[in-house]
């Protein structure tokens, strides 16, 4: 069994990213620039804001912090998100989710300019993904994928089970994975909530990815010998023998899937890291985008 070791590679990504930007600095040309809207006080979003902040020092990008009230309104936000738009400075933002009751979600993702959608959540964007033309792919699929290449773990011909079909990672998946090129070229089956016989269809998967957020669901007699496992759940679990109160979990038995398997992620140090890592290279490819179109 190998760890797909998301920590390490998210780390080499960055190391790359610092030496383009490093290039950059020399020619006297602008860095990249992400900016993040951050609405209210969620614990978790300013976390990830948080570690995006420092991911972007760390490779040398320029980035913005956009804190807004949990009480803004809707037509507030988006006038927010038309200056964003309008800002030639910044190449590329994201609105951190989850947004306040009062603001529809779906406008608000909406009116991001595709351009600048960084996330890849813009039907625009999706539907170029879909149909295999160059664009922003959403950043936790872009890490899996990534993941899967720098593993050289082979997809071609083999069967792919995602469990789940949110539209940030078990849609994408399964278009991602049935595309020509590699990684792709596999026959995907998506699954759900509403799929029977679920065991015996992931007791058939060469490569199973998860992204349910129920811990511990994918149980080791669901698994076949040598599958590929990614598991993208991160759960917190309440436990008092540890520090903070609690621990992360993901949506596999890791202690005993990881027995059986020929590749595995762990939770936390898998496809997490990877996430940011693959939200800074759509941010720089926003930034070349963008001089090739003059707008910068």
């Amino acid at each position: 069994m190998e760890l797909l070791d998301g920590k390490k590679i998210s780390s080499l990504i960055k190391d790359e990213i610092a030496a383009e930007v490093s290039e950059i600095k020399k020619k006297g040309e602008k860095v990249p620039h992400l900016a993040a809207v951050l609405v209210g006080n969620d614990g978790a979003s300013l976390t990830y804001v948080g570690s995006k902040v420092k991911a972007c020092e760390r490779v040398g990008f320029e980035s913005t912090l956009v804190k807004l009230p949990s009480t803004i309104s809707e037509v507030e936000l988006l006038k927010k998100i038309k200056e964003l738009n309008e800002d030639d400075g910044i190449d590329g933002f994201i609105v951190q989710l989850p947004l306040p009751k009062q603001i529809d979600t779906q406008k608000v993702l909406m009116a991001v300019d595709p351009d600048k959608d960084v996330d890849g959540f813009h039907p625009v964007n999706f539907g170029k993904m879909a149909l295999d033309m160059t664009t922003f792919i959403p950043a936790t699929p872009f890490g899996i994928l990534e993941l899967l290449e720098r593993y050289n773990v082979e997809t071609k011909g083999k069967h792919t089970v995602v469990i789940g079909r949110s539209h940030i990672v078990g849609r994408p998946m399964s278009i991602l994975m049935g595309r020509r090129g590699f990684p792709g070229n596999s026959t995907v089956t998506l699954t759900h909530s509403h799929t029977k016989n679920i065991t015996q269809i992931t007791s058939q998967a060469d490569i199973i990815i998860t992204a349910l957020g129920q811990p511990n669901y994918l149980k080791a007699e669901m698994v076949k010998d040598d599958a590929v496992i990614i598991d993208v759940g991160i759960t917190r679990v309440p436990d008092e023998s540890a520090k903070r109160g609690y621990r992360i979990v993901g949506d596999v038995d890791f202690e005993n899937v990881s027995k059986k398997v020929s590749y595995i992620t762990p939770v936390p140090g898998g496809v997490g890291p990877m996430t940011i890592a693959m939200l800074l290279k759509n941010t720089l490819l926003a930034r070349e985008r963008h001089i090739t179109n003059g707008r910068n």
